[in-house]
């Protein structure tokens, strides 16, 4: 029992300022683990983790050489973490600083602005007879055919996709797939459909349009190389022939009421909690 003691008396004092305490450092690590994802900073916690613990078997085994190597070395690490990722620590101040009404207008404004640069660029593609395909994550992630491409991480621009898709130009063939109101990868390659219904007037572009809109709820834009057609693939099928008006006009019914649903979601649940 002598053991049980400690934990026992640790509970018989344990308050609702002590509750409320563990939850605000459990809510601040969640936080934190949502904001490394995706980046390079887990590798660097990886690497962080594997230093400590060094630091302490070198003291339990009495390395005393190699204890002191690290306790000399972590305040030059610190300084050379802030310089190497300055660019994440800021994104993560200005995630933190960002209030949840705010948050959501902003995203719809940005929402607004990729749609315009896609529309831009898909009409001066189509205007100049050059092929291309822009595929936008929706509910479902791409990040598998992310991955198969080429890292990119880039502002959508009309100008950026108009040279992606430049004929000649390395990334040419593939996909652009747009993440967040970003490009995250440009030469990606998608699945075919194997539809025997589709028509035999769609080359691969086409294809590979319907084939990723079967399997996730993504919605892609396509410009035919052979006729200059401008066209939309979502769940499965296909609208050809769409002008800027009406491309601008589906992207907004299908992207930015979306979005306005699950941010309302997002921001009701927040409130709640």
């Amino acid at each position: 029992m002598t053991s049980v003691e400690p934990f026992l008396s640790v509970l018989r004092h344990f308050g609702w300022w002590d509750l409320l305490d563990v939850l605000v450092v459990a809510v601040l690590i969640y936080e934190i683990l949502k904001l490394m994802r995706g980046t390079r900073a887990v590798q660097t916690a990886l690497g962080a983790g594997v230093l400590v613990l060094v630091f302490y078997l070198s003291r339990w085994s009495h390395l005393e050489t190699l204890n002191w190597l690290i306790r000399n070395m972590v305040g030059y690490l610190v300084f050379a973490m802030i310089v190497l990722f300055q660019a994440d620590i800021r994104r993560a101040l200005a995630h933190v600083g960002r209030t949840p009404f705010g948050g959501f207008f902003a995203r719809t404004q940005r929402t607004e602005e990729t749609i315009e640069e896609i529309v831009v660029a898909a009409t001066l593609l189509a205007g100049q007879r050059v092929g291309g395909i822009i595929a936008i994550e929706r509910s479902i992630g791409l990040r598998n055919y992310i991955e198969g491409g080429i890292p990119l991480d880039a502002t959508v621009t009309y100008d950026l996709l108009v040279t992606i898709f430049r004929p000649g130009a390395p990334l040419h063939d593939g996909a652009v797939i747009i993440q967040g109101e970003r490009i995250a990868a440009a030469a990606c390659f998608l699945p075919l459909t194997v539809n025997p219904q589709v028509s035999k007037d769609f080359g691969t572009r086409h294809r590979a349009a319907i084939g990723l809109t079967e399997e996730t709820d993504a919605v892609t834009v396509i410009v035919s190389e052979e006729t200059g057609r401008i066209s939309l693939a979502l769940d499965g099928g296909i609208e050809s022939g769409l002008g800027a008006d009406t491309l601008r006009q589906r992207l907004r019914e299908l992207l930015t009421a979306r979005r306005r649903e699950r941010d309302s979601r997002e921001l009701t649940s927040q409130t709640y909690q």
